[in-house]
């Protein structure tokens, strides 16, 4: 029998939960035909921001990388929630990452391999996606790292 989504997950010891209300006037998620586009992410871990700060300021590129990964659970948290199953997932589109950091800041794609690598590794092939990183002045709440996503729905 094939590796499922949720396989992969329970490998990677990641538990999805359950994911946030919008802070503002949007929705998290806007399904349009087979195309899913989720809102961008912060590093919140039971509604709390667990990352605060600017990369090259107080916090490290390991926090950024953890932050952006944790941006991608709760990414992945929204989908399952709309989908019922990560396995409707038939394939990340694009990933676009915001990094909040100093102006000499430089290594922002780095930071965003924490979200690309952990949709790799839960979607396999799947999961191999177009992105962007981008360095910002500031982000919501003095969050480190905000990323949003574009899936394609079996």
């Amino acid at each position: 029998m094939a590796e499922t989504v949720a396989d992969r997950l329970a490998a990677l010891g990641v538990e999805l939960p359950t994911p946030a209300a919008a802070a503002a006037n949007y929705i998290p998620v806007r399904r349009s035909g087979n195309i899913l586009v989720v809102s961008g992410q912060l590093p919140l871990e039971a509604g709390t921001l667990r990352y605060k700060g600017k990369l090259g300021s107080g916090v490290s590129l390991e926090d950024g990388q953890a932050a952006a990964k944790l941006c991608a659970i709760n990414i992945l948290a929204h989908i399952n929630a709309v989908c019922g199953s990560l396995e409707q997932v038939a394939a990340c589109i694009r990933l676009g990452g915001f990094v909040a950091c100093t102006p000499h800041f430089t290594e922002h794609p780095k930071v965003i391999n924490g979200a690309s690598d952990l949709i790799v590794a839960v979607l396999g092939e799947a999961g191999r996606h177009a992105r962007a990183a981008v360095g910002v002045a500031s982000l919501p709440f003095d969050a480190p790292v905000e990323v949003e996503g574009m899936f394609e729905l079996r």
